[in-house]
């Protein structure tokens, strides 16, 4: 699983014009040459909405007969690009260590629709997961979720809203199954719209930021109460699961002052919080091999009960490539 980590770095970026159905080809060759069962586009919102969809990936050898833990995985592409297909190399890379069953959660973009859509889509496909866990043998108690940038923040919003009716939603059949998640791995996601994501080189708030109007509909100053209700930090309570952050130093698109944000409130509310700097780290700086390294710790201490000590120190960022 060493090459994890560029490999969910790139889901949080639009396919950029590859053709999905060659992706899907990609995806099934994968998971066959890995030994991996793939279920593709299966519908969790009772429509035909393509976005509306999950992919199952699970070990065709476990390595035991118990229900499986389950990774759902979100892409990231400002909230206005992206496709679940874009982590199907990584889901391919958790389902083959015969450990865990991974999902890829596809949802409907600001082209055609604004907040709160994303956030009921995300959590309608951890119902549908829960629904289906006794058809997959997957553990309905046992859910991680992890993602990048926009999908850092839908993941950050899923573990903080779990008491949030509001944010529910009522899409799907599966509305009697609760949406909590049992762990988050944050990858520089977005925590708190009232603050700005980007500044310029006077570092004053960049507020037109074409990202968040897709999202909210407007600037956030516009749409203030639309901002507040979609940050994580709105929602952070001592129920909260366990997370894990993050986020490199010198994140030109989303500031590190978020990762700081949603750590400090989980640590005010007694929620087990690590917050992990990149030092110096741009916003690709996610794509180091030891985030991935640390964030398997995470997963497989919370999720089944690894023995494991997950070491907070800053990690330094690798130089950055000249083109």
């Amino acid at each position: 699983m060493k090459n994890l980590l560029p490999l969910l770095l790139l889901a949080a970026f639009p396919l950029l014009a590859q053709d999905l159905g060659a992706q899907k080809q990609n995806a099934l060759s994968g998971a066959e040459k890995s030994q991996v069962e793939l279920r593709l586009d299966q519908p969790y919102a009772g429509n035909d909405n393509a976005k509306q969809r999950v992919d199952l990936y699970f070990p065709k050898k476990r390595n035991t007969d118990k229900p499986l833990p389950v990774v759902a995985l979100i892409h990231g592409g400002g909230w206005v690009n992206g496709d679940r297909l874009g982590y199907a190399a990584a889901a391919i890379q958790f389902a083959r260590t015969g450990d865990y069953a991974s999902v890829t959660v596809g949802y409907r973009l600001t082209k055609e629709a604004h907040w709160p859509a994303q956030v009921y889509d995300c959590k309608a496909a951890i119902r549908w997961i829960r629904a289906h866990a006794k058809e997959y043998n997957l553990d309905p108690d046992k859910i991680a979720v992890m993602g990048s940038s926009a999908g850092g923040h839908l993941s950050s919003l899923i573990g903080t809203s779990g008491d949030v009716k509001e944010l529910e939603g009522d899409l799907g059949p599966n509305t009697t199954f609760s949406s909590r998640v049992q762990c988050v791995v944050n990858l520089c996601g977005p925590e708190d719209f009232t603050q700005a994501l980007m500044f310029d080189k006077e570092k004053k708030p960049i507020v037109d930021d074409a990202a968040v109007k897709g999202l909210l509909g407007g600037t956030s100053v516009e749409k203030h109460d639309e901002a507040i209700a979609a940050s994580p930090v709105t929602y952070v309570t001592k129920d909260d699961p366990p997370f894990i952050t993050f986020h490199g130093s010198a994140d030109q698109r989303v500031a590190f002052l978020h990762a700081e944000a949603i750590h400090a409130a989980l640590q005010k509310a007694s929620v087990p919080s690590l917050l992990i700097p990149i030092t110096g780290g741009g916003h690709g700086s996610v794509s180091h091999p030891e985030v991935i390294s640390r964030a398997k710790l995470f997963i497989g201490k919370t999720l089944r009960g690894t023995d494991a000590t997950i070491d907070t120190t800053p990690i330094p960022a690798l130089p950055e490539v000249k083109k």
